[in-house]
């Protein structure tokens, strides 16, 4: 008999990092240029990051402002199918929130910063609305 190769039938899986900030029992998102499905802030590890590592560039390199590691702290992991991915495609997002010095504003990457509250959860992808759900479970938002 001859040898077959096994093919991989798990499922892709994209494995980004989330920065849950919330004000005034809103959440804060991100819409990138030329999108229409706004995001929580956030990305992917790069090389042999660890999460706070990637979570402190990629918050840095989109709002701008600097997380103090010492503060944080693991919210949730949630999974969905991926938006704007191939059918199959799930995201597992790792949330986080954290103190940070500095002023919130986008930068080159991010074209819009803005507050949502439930009713705005719509407007983002499937994992994020998991998240919505359980913020305003947790009265954490309105």
């Amino acid at each position: 008999m001859e040898p077959r190769c096994a093919k991989n039938t798990s499922a892709r899986r994209a494995l980004p990092l989330a920065f849950i900030y919330l004000k005034d029992k809103c959440v804060l998102e991100t819409l990138s240029h030329g999108k229409d499905t706004w995001y929580i802030p956030g990305g992917k590890r790069e090389g042999n990051e660890l999460d706070t590592e990637a979570l402190v560039r990629e918050v840095k390199e989109e709002l701008d402002v600097d997380l103090l590691p010492e503060t944080i702290v693991h919210y949730g992991t949630f999974e969905a199918p991926a938006h704007g991915k191939p059918e199959g495609t799930v995201v597992r997002m790792t949330c986080y929130r954290a103190e940070f010095h500095g002023t919130l504003k986008p930068t080159s990457e991010v074209a819009q910063l803005a507050y949502f509250t439930y009713a705005d959860k719509h407007k983002t992808s499937p994992v994020d609305h998991l998240i919505f759900d359980d913020l305003q479970a947790k009265d954490l938002i309105t």
